[in-house]
Protein backbone atom coordinates (compact mmCIF):
# COMPACT_ATOMS: atom_id res chain seq x y z
CA UNK A 1 0.00 0.00 0.00
CA UNK A 2 1.50 3.32 -1.07
CA UNK A 3 1.88 5.89 1.68
CA UNK A 4 3.03 9.46 1.16
CA UNK A 5 6.39 10.65 2.44
CA UNK A 6 6.95 12.44 5.71
CA UNK A 7 8.75 15.73 6.24
CA UNK A 8 9.49 17.94 9.20
CA UNK A 9 10.99 21.41 9.16
CA UNK A 10 13.84 22.44 11.43
CA UNK A 11 16.48 20.36 13.19
CA UNK A 12 14.42 17.18 13.15
CA UNK A 13 13.80 17.23 9.38
CA UNK A 14 13.18 13.81 7.89
CA UNK A 15 13.06 14.58 4.17
CA UNK A 16 12.75 11.52 2.00
CA UNK A 17 16.06 12.12 0.25
CA UNK A 18 17.88 12.37 3.55
CA UNK A 19 16.28 9.21 4.81
CA UNK A 20 17.28 7.27 1.71
CA UNK A 21 20.82 8.63 1.82
CA UNK A 22 21.24 7.69 5.46
CA UNK A 23 19.80 4.24 4.87
CA UNK A 24 22.15 3.70 1.96
CA UNK A 25 25.23 4.71 3.94
CA UNK A 26 24.26 2.43 6.78
CA UNK A 27 23.71 -0.40 4.32
CA UNK A 28 27.20 0.08 2.86
CA UNK A 29 28.71 0.00 6.34
CA UNK A 30 26.91 -3.27 7.01
CA UNK A 31 28.87 -5.08 4.28
CA UNK A 32 32.02 -5.50 6.41
CA UNK A 33 33.33 -9.05 6.66
CA UNK A 34 33.69 -11.05 9.85
CA UNK A 35 31.49 -11.54 12.91
CA UNK A 36 29.34 -8.62 14.02
CA UNK A 37 27.73 -7.88 17.37
CA UNK A 38 24.35 -6.14 17.56
CA UNK A 39 23.26 -4.42 20.75
CA UNK A 40 19.53 -4.83 21.40
CA UNK A 41 17.72 -2.73 23.97
CA UNK A 42 14.62 -4.55 25.17
CA UNK A 43 12.28 -4.86 28.13
CA UNK A 44 10.32 -8.05 27.34
CA UNK A 45 10.91 -10.42 30.28
CA UNK A 46 12.82 -13.51 29.23
CA UNK A 47 13.81 -12.19 25.81
CA UNK A 48 17.44 -13.04 26.57
CA UNK A 49 16.58 -16.75 26.59
CA UNK A 50 15.16 -16.43 23.07
CA UNK A 51 18.23 -14.57 21.85
CA UNK A 52 20.51 -17.27 23.28
CA UNK A 53 19.03 -19.69 20.73
CA UNK A 54 19.92 -17.32 17.90
CA UNK A 55 23.44 -16.74 19.20
CA UNK A 56 24.15 -20.47 19.42
CA UNK A 57 23.16 -20.94 15.77
CA UNK A 58 24.64 -17.75 14.30
CA UNK A 59 28.26 -17.20 15.37
CA UNK A 60 28.74 -14.53 12.69
CA UNK A 61 25.88 -12.34 13.96
CA UNK A 62 25.81 -12.13 17.73
CA UNK A 63 23.13 -10.20 19.59
CA UNK A 64 23.74 -8.64 23.01
CA UNK A 65 20.56 -7.94 24.98
CA UNK A 66 20.58 -4.91 27.26
CA UNK A 67 17.66 -4.15 29.56
CA UNK A 68 18.25 -0.44 29.18
CA UNK A 69 14.78 0.75 30.20
CA UNK A 70 11.15 -0.27 30.52
CA UNK A 71 8.49 0.52 27.95
CA UNK A 72 7.67 3.88 29.53
CA UNK A 73 11.28 5.08 29.70
CA UNK A 74 12.77 3.58 26.54
CA UNK A 75 12.13 6.59 24.30
CA UNK A 76 13.78 9.05 26.68
CA UNK A 77 16.76 6.72 27.04
CA UNK A 78 17.14 6.39 23.27
CA UNK A 79 16.92 10.14 22.73
CA UNK A 80 19.56 10.72 25.39
CA UNK A 81 21.83 8.14 23.75
CA UNK A 82 21.34 9.76 20.37
CA UNK A 83 22.35 13.17 21.74
CA UNK A 84 25.50 11.57 23.11
CA UNK A 85 26.29 9.98 19.76
CA UNK A 86 25.67 6.53 21.19
CA UNK A 87 22.91 3.96 21.34
CA UNK A 88 22.01 0.40 20.34
CA UNK A 89 21.66 -1.23 16.94
CA UNK A 90 18.14 -2.40 17.79
CA UNK A 91 15.50 -1.26 20.23
CA UNK A 92 12.05 -2.38 21.27
CA UNK A 93 9.43 0.31 20.77
CA UNK A 94 5.72 0.35 21.45
CA UNK A 95 3.78 1.00 18.25
CA UNK A 96 2.36 4.33 19.40
CA UNK A 97 5.87 5.58 20.21
CA UNK A 98 7.61 4.51 17.00
CA UNK A 99 6.66 7.63 14.94
CA UNK A 100 8.37 9.77 17.57
CA UNK A 101 11.55 7.78 16.96
CA UNK A 102 11.17 8.36 13.22
CA UNK A 103 10.83 12.13 13.39
CA UNK A 104 13.54 12.30 16.06
CA UNK A 105 15.94 10.69 13.57
CA UNK A 106 16.53 7.60 15.71
CA UNK A 107 14.75 4.89 13.69
CA UNK A 108 16.25 3.74 10.39
CA UNK A 109 14.12 3.22 7.29
CA UNK A 110 14.55 -0.47 6.50
CA UNK A 111 12.36 -0.48 3.38
CA UNK A 112 15.16 -1.88 1.22
CA UNK A 113 15.12 -5.04 3.35
CA UNK A 114 11.38 -5.18 3.98
CA UNK A 115 10.67 -7.85 1.38
CA UNK A 116 12.43 -10.34 3.64
CA UNK A 117 9.70 -10.14 6.28
CA UNK A 118 6.57 -8.27 5.12
CA UNK A 119 4.86 -11.37 3.72
CA UNK A 120 4.69 -12.73 7.25
CA UNK A 121 2.45 -9.99 8.63
CA UNK A 122 -1.08 -8.73 8.08
CA UNK A 123 -1.73 -5.31 6.58
CA UNK A 124 -2.91 -4.12 9.99
CA UNK A 125 0.34 -5.17 11.67
CA UNK A 126 2.51 -3.59 8.98
CA UNK A 127 0.59 -0.31 9.18
CA UNK A 128 1.87 0.05 12.74
CA UNK A 129 5.51 0.18 11.63
CA UNK A 130 4.99 2.29 8.50
CA UNK A 131 5.39 6.07 8.47
CA UNK A 132 4.98 7.82 5.15
CA UNK A 133 6.76 5.68 2.55
CA UNK A 134 9.14 4.16 5.08
CA UNK A 135 9.13 0.95 7.10
CA UNK A 136 10.89 1.59 10.39
CA UNK A 137 10.56 -1.60 12.45
CA UNK A 138 9.50 -5.23 12.43
CA UNK A 139 6.30 -5.99 14.37
CA UNK A 140 6.87 -8.20 17.40
CA UNK A 141 3.70 -8.64 19.46
CA UNK A 142 0.19 -7.27 19.20
CA UNK A 143 -3.10 -7.01 21.07
CA UNK A 144 -6.19 -7.79 18.94
CA UNK A 145 -9.29 -6.63 20.79
CA UNK A 146 -11.47 -9.24 22.51
CA UNK A 147 -14.64 -9.03 24.60
CA UNK A 148 -13.93 -10.85 27.85
CA UNK A 149 -16.98 -11.63 29.99
CA UNK A 150 -18.15 -13.58 33.05
CA UNK A 151 -19.58 -16.63 31.32
CA UNK A 152 -20.90 -18.15 34.54
CA UNK A 153 -23.07 -15.11 35.26
CA UNK A 154 -24.13 -14.81 31.62
CA UNK A 155 -25.17 -18.49 31.53
CA UNK A 156 -27.08 -18.22 34.80
CA UNK A 157 -29.15 -15.39 33.36
CA UNK A 158 -29.51 -16.65 29.80
CA UNK A 159 -27.38 -13.85 28.32
CA UNK A 160 -25.04 -14.16 25.36
CA UNK A 161 -22.02 -12.06 24.46
CA UNK A 162 -23.22 -9.01 22.47
CA UNK A 163 -22.28 -9.12 18.80
CA UNK A 164 -23.00 -5.41 18.22
CA UNK A 165 -22.60 -2.29 20.31
CA UNK A 166 -26.35 -1.74 20.18
CA UNK A 167 -26.75 -5.17 21.80
CA UNK A 168 -24.11 -4.15 24.34
CA UNK A 169 -26.10 -1.05 25.31
CA UNK A 170 -29.29 -3.09 25.72
CA UNK A 171 -27.47 -5.70 27.81
CA UNK A 172 -25.96 -2.98 30.00
CA UNK A 173 -29.49 -1.89 30.92
CA UNK A 174 -30.54 -5.48 31.55
CA UNK A 175 -27.57 -6.18 33.82
CA UNK A 176 -28.19 -3.12 35.95
CA UNK A 177 -31.90 -3.96 36.30
CA UNK A 178 -31.41 -7.67 36.95
CA UNK A 179 -28.37 -7.50 39.22
CA UNK A 180 -28.40 -4.24 41.23
CA UNK A 181 -24.89 -3.16 42.13
CA UNK A 182 -23.45 -4.93 39.08
CA UNK A 183 -22.46 -3.31 35.77
CA UNK A 184 -21.67 -4.84 32.40
CA UNK A 185 -18.36 -3.07 31.89
CA UNK A 186 -16.43 0.18 31.81
CA UNK A 187 -16.11 3.15 29.48
CA UNK A 188 -13.07 4.25 27.43
CA UNK A 189 -11.44 6.85 29.67
CA UNK A 190 -8.08 6.20 28.03
CA UNK A 191 -7.28 7.08 24.45
CA UNK A 192 -5.81 3.70 23.54
CA UNK A 193 -9.18 2.06 24.19
CA UNK A 194 -11.03 4.85 22.39
CA UNK A 195 -8.75 4.41 19.37
CA UNK A 196 -9.31 0.64 19.40
CA UNK A 197 -13.08 1.15 19.31
CA UNK A 198 -12.80 3.61 16.40
CA UNK A 199 -10.29 1.68 14.26
CA UNK A 200 -12.87 -0.72 12.76
CA UNK A 201 -14.82 2.32 11.57
CA UNK A 202 -11.81 3.53 9.58
CA UNK A 203 -10.52 6.13 12.03
CA UNK A 204 -7.31 7.87 10.98
CA UNK A 205 -6.10 9.84 13.98
CA UNK A 206 -2.85 10.60 12.17
CA UNK A 207 -1.91 10.27 8.52
CA UNK A 208 0.66 11.73 6.16
CA UNK A 209 -0.13 13.53 2.93
CA UNK A 210 2.74 14.83 0.85
CA UNK A 211 4.97 16.73 3.24
CA UNK A 212 2.31 17.24 5.92
CA UNK A 213 0.65 15.46 8.79
CA UNK A 214 -3.12 15.15 8.88
CA UNK A 215 -4.96 14.81 12.19
CA UNK A 216 -8.35 13.12 12.18
CA UNK A 217 -9.15 12.53 15.84
CA UNK A 218 -12.30 14.67 15.82
CA UNK A 219 -13.89 13.05 12.78
CA UNK A 220 -16.92 10.85 12.13
CA UNK A 221 -15.54 7.45 13.24
CA UNK A 222 -14.45 8.57 16.70
CA UNK A 223 -17.38 10.98 17.04
CA UNK A 224 -19.65 7.96 16.67
CA UNK A 225 -17.82 6.15 19.46
CA UNK A 226 -18.05 9.20 21.74
CA UNK A 227 -21.76 9.60 21.03
CA UNK A 228 -22.31 5.96 21.95
CA UNK A 229 -20.57 6.00 25.33
CA UNK A 230 -21.70 9.28 26.88
CA UNK A 231 -25.39 8.31 27.27
CA UNK A 232 -24.37 5.01 28.88
CA UNK A 233 -22.24 6.88 31.40
CA UNK A 234 -24.94 9.48 32.10
CA UNK A 235 -27.51 6.74 32.70
CA UNK A 236 -25.19 4.94 35.11
CA UNK A 237 -25.08 1.82 32.93
CA UNK A 238 -21.30 1.43 32.83
CA UNK A 239 -18.52 1.60 35.39
CA UNK A 240 -16.24 4.65 35.39
CA UNK A 241 -13.37 3.12 37.35
CA UNK A 242 -10.10 3.14 35.44
CA UNK A 243 -8.73 -0.33 34.78
CA UNK A 244 -5.93 -1.69 36.94
CA UNK A 245 -6.68 0.63 39.83
CA UNK A 246 -7.23 -1.17 43.16
CA UNK A 247 -10.96 -0.38 43.04
CA UNK A 248 -11.27 -1.83 39.54
CA UNK A 249 -9.42 -4.97 40.59
CA UNK A 250 -11.80 -5.48 43.50
CA UNK A 251 -14.82 -5.13 41.22
CA UNK A 252 -13.43 -7.57 38.68
CA UNK A 253 -12.74 -10.09 41.42
CA UNK A 254 -16.07 -9.83 43.27
CA UNK A 255 -18.26 -9.80 40.15
CA UNK A 256 -19.33 -6.15 40.24
CA UNK A 257 -18.01 -5.81 36.67
CA UNK A 258 -18.94 -8.54 34.20
CA UNK A 259 -16.84 -7.70 31.14
CA UNK A 260 -13.71 -6.00 29.86
CA UNK A 261 -12.92 -5.19 26.23
CA UNK A 262 -9.16 -5.06 25.71
CA UNK A 263 -6.27 -6.73 23.86
CA UNK A 264 -5.83 -10.50 23.75
CA UNK A 265 -3.37 -10.12 26.61
CA UNK A 266 -6.30 -9.17 28.89
CA UNK A 267 -7.08 -12.58 30.44
CA UNK A 268 -3.51 -13.12 31.59
CA UNK A 269 -3.24 -9.55 32.86
CA UNK A 270 -6.60 -9.57 34.65
CA UNK A 271 -5.77 -12.79 36.49
CA UNK A 272 -3.39 -10.78 38.68
CA UNK A 273 -6.34 -8.78 40.06
CA UNK A 274 -9.13 -11.36 39.79
CA UNK A 275 -7.59 -14.73 40.73
CA UNK A 276 -10.75 -15.88 42.50
CA UNK A 277 -12.58 -15.90 39.17
CA UNK A 278 -10.21 -18.24 37.31
CA UNK A 279 -12.11 -20.37 34.82
CA UNK A 280 -15.29 -18.28 35.06
CA UNK A 281 -14.55 -16.03 32.07
CA UNK A 282 -14.80 -16.50 28.32
CA UNK A 283 -13.77 -14.39 25.34
CA UNK A 284 -15.66 -13.39 22.21
CA UNK A 285 -15.10 -11.02 19.33
CA UNK A 286 -15.41 -7.34 20.14
CA UNK A 287 -18.93 -6.07 19.32
CA UNK A 288 -19.20 -4.47 15.90
CA UNK A 289 -20.78 -1.18 14.88
CA UNK A 290 -22.28 -2.30 11.57
CA UNK A 291 -21.14 -5.90 11.20
CA UNK A 292 -17.67 -4.91 9.97
CA UNK A 293 -15.05 -7.68 9.91
CA UNK A 294 -12.07 -5.53 10.87
CA UNK A 295 -11.29 -5.10 14.53
CA UNK A 296 -9.16 -2.85 16.67
CA UNK A 297 -6.00 -3.57 18.61
CA UNK A 298 -4.67 -2.35 21.92
CA UNK A 299 -1.03 -2.57 22.88
CA UNK A 300 1.93 -4.36 21.39
CA UNK A 301 5.44 -3.47 20.33
CA UNK A 302 7.92 -3.59 17.49
CA UNK A 303 11.70 -3.74 17.19
CA UNK A 304 13.33 -0.97 15.22
CA UNK A 305 16.76 -0.74 13.68
CA UNK A 306 18.42 2.49 14.74
CA UNK A 307 20.52 4.88 12.69
CA UNK A 308 23.35 4.11 15.09
CA UNK A 309 23.89 0.69 13.54
CA UNK A 310 26.62 -0.13 11.05
CA UNK A 311 24.97 -3.45 10.19
CA UNK A 312 21.36 -2.90 9.06
CA UNK A 313 21.25 -5.96 6.82
CA UNK A 314 22.35 -8.26 9.64
CA UNK A 315 19.98 -6.51 12.05
CA UNK A 316 17.00 -7.17 9.79
CA UNK A 317 18.11 -10.76 9.24
CA UNK A 318 18.02 -11.28 13.00
CA UNK A 319 14.65 -9.53 13.37
CA UNK A 320 13.13 -11.68 10.65
CA UNK A 321 14.18 -14.74 12.63
CA UNK A 322 13.02 -13.36 15.95
CA UNK A 323 9.63 -12.01 14.87
CA UNK A 324 8.64 -13.92 11.74
CA UNK A 325 10.22 -17.39 11.85
CA UNK A 326 8.73 -20.50 13.45
CA UNK A 327 11.66 -20.90 15.82
CA UNK A 328 11.93 -17.28 16.89
CA UNK A 329 8.22 -16.74 17.43
CA UNK A 330 7.95 -19.98 19.39
CA UNK A 331 10.39 -18.33 21.79
CA UNK A 332 8.19 -15.23 21.98
CA UNK A 333 5.20 -17.40 22.86
CA UNK A 334 7.23 -19.15 25.55
CA UNK A 335 7.87 -15.81 27.28
CA UNK A 336 4.20 -14.84 27.13
CA UNK A 337 3.91 -12.63 24.04
CA UNK A 338 1.15 -12.76 21.40
CA UNK A 339 3.20 -12.76 18.18
CA UNK A 340 2.31 -10.27 15.47
CA UNK A 341 3.37 -12.58 12.63
CA UNK A 342 1.34 -15.32 11.00
CA UNK A 343 4.15 -17.77 11.74
CA UNK A 344 3.88 -17.04 15.44
CA UNK A 345 0.11 -17.03 15.54
CA UNK A 346 -0.07 -20.39 13.78
CA UNK A 347 1.83 -21.88 16.72
CA UNK A 348 -0.60 -20.67 19.37
CA UNK A 349 -3.00 -23.56 18.72
CA UNK A 350 -2.55 -26.11 21.46
CA UNK A 351 -0.86 -23.69 23.83
CA UNK A 352 -2.21 -23.59 27.40
CA UNK A 353 -4.96 -21.00 27.62
CA UNK A 354 -4.86 -18.27 30.28
CA UNK A 355 -6.19 -19.32 33.68
CA UNK A 356 -9.03 -16.82 33.61
CA UNK A 357 -10.52 -18.49 30.49
CA UNK A 358 -9.29 -22.00 31.25
CA UNK A 359 -12.57 -23.62 30.15
CA UNK A 360 -12.39 -22.05 26.67
CA UNK A 361 -10.36 -24.46 24.59
CA UNK A 362 -10.65 -22.36 21.43
CA UNK A 363 -9.35 -19.14 23.00
CA UNK A 364 -6.20 -18.97 20.86
CA UNK A 365 -8.09 -19.85 17.67
CA UNK A 366 -10.46 -16.98 18.39
CA UNK A 367 -7.63 -14.53 19.12
CA UNK A 368 -5.75 -15.47 15.94
CA UNK A 369 -8.89 -15.10 13.83
CA UNK A 370 -9.39 -11.61 15.26
CA UNK A 371 -5.73 -10.68 14.75
CA UNK A 372 -5.83 -11.63 11.08
CA UNK A 373 -8.50 -8.97 10.54
CA UNK A 374 -7.02 -6.12 12.56
CA UNK A 375 -7.78 -2.76 10.98
CA UNK A 376 -4.85 -0.66 9.68
CA UNK A 377 -3.99 2.32 11.86
CA UNK A 378 -1.24 4.93 11.98
CA UNK A 379 0.03 6.57 15.14
CA UNK A 380 1.61 10.03 15.08
CA UNK A 381 4.69 11.69 16.54
CA UNK A 382 2.86 13.24 19.53
CA UNK A 383 0.61 10.44 20.75
CA UNK A 384 1.06 11.34 24.39
CA UNK A 385 -0.57 14.73 23.81
CA UNK A 386 -3.70 13.00 22.54
CA UNK A 387 -3.64 10.44 25.35
CA UNK A 388 -3.33 13.08 28.07
CA UNK A 389 -5.87 15.45 26.53
CA UNK A 390 -8.53 12.75 26.13
CA UNK A 391 -7.96 11.05 29.47
CA UNK A 392 -7.89 14.25 31.53
CA UNK A 393 -10.80 15.77 29.63
CA UNK A 394 -13.16 12.79 29.68
CA UNK A 395 -12.62 12.16 33.38
CA UNK A 396 -13.42 15.82 34.13
CA UNK A 397 -16.47 15.71 31.86
CA UNK A 398 -17.71 12.54 33.54
CA UNK A 399 -17.34 14.07 36.98
CA UNK A 400 -18.73 17.48 36.10
CA UNK A 401 -21.30 16.65 33.44
CA UNK A 402 -19.35 18.00 30.47
CA UNK A 403 -19.56 17.01 26.82
CA UNK A 404 -17.44 14.16 25.49
CA UNK A 405 -17.79 15.69 22.03
CA UNK A 406 -16.13 18.84 23.32
CA UNK A 407 -13.35 16.75 24.86
CA UNK A 408 -12.73 15.08 21.51
CA UNK A 409 -12.54 18.46 19.79
CA UNK A 410 -10.09 19.70 22.42
CA UNK A 411 -7.90 16.64 21.91
CA UNK A 412 -7.80 17.31 18.17
CA UNK A 413 -6.90 20.96 18.74
CA UNK A 414 -4.21 20.06 21.29
CA UNK A 415 -2.56 17.60 18.92
CA UNK A 416 -2.60 20.02 15.98
CA UNK A 417 -1.24 22.88 18.12
CA UNK A 418 1.55 20.69 19.47
CA UNK A 419 2.55 19.51 15.99
CA UNK A 420 2.70 23.07 14.70
CA UNK A 421 4.63 24.25 17.76
CA UNK A 422 7.15 21.48 17.17
CA UNK A 423 7.71 22.58 13.59
CA UNK A 424 5.59 20.10 11.65
CA UNK A 425 3.49 21.00 8.65
CA UNK A 426 -0.15 20.14 9.36
CA UNK A 427 -2.73 19.63 6.62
Amino acid sequence: MKRSSLFRVGALAVASAAVLTTAGCAGDAGQSSGPVTLEYWAWAPGIGDVIDVWNEQNPDIQVKVVEAAGADDMIAKLLAAQRAGEGPDLAQAEYQKLPNMVVSDVALDISEYADTFTDGFSEGALSLVTVGDGVYAVPQDTGPMIFMYRKDVFDQNGWTAPSTWDEYAALAQTVKTTLPGTLLGGYPDDASTMAAYAQPLGAEWWATEGDAWKVGIDEAPTQRVVDFWQPLVEQGLVDTTHFFTPEWGTKMNDGSILSWTAGAWAPAAAFSVAPDTAGLWAAAKMPTWDGETGTGFMGGSSVMVTKNTEHPKEAVEFLQWLNASDEGTKGLIDIGLFPASSAGQSQLAGQPVPDLVSDQADFWDLAVDIAENSAPFTWGPNVQVAFDSWSDGVKAATQNGGSYTAVLKSAQEAVVADLEKSGFTVQ
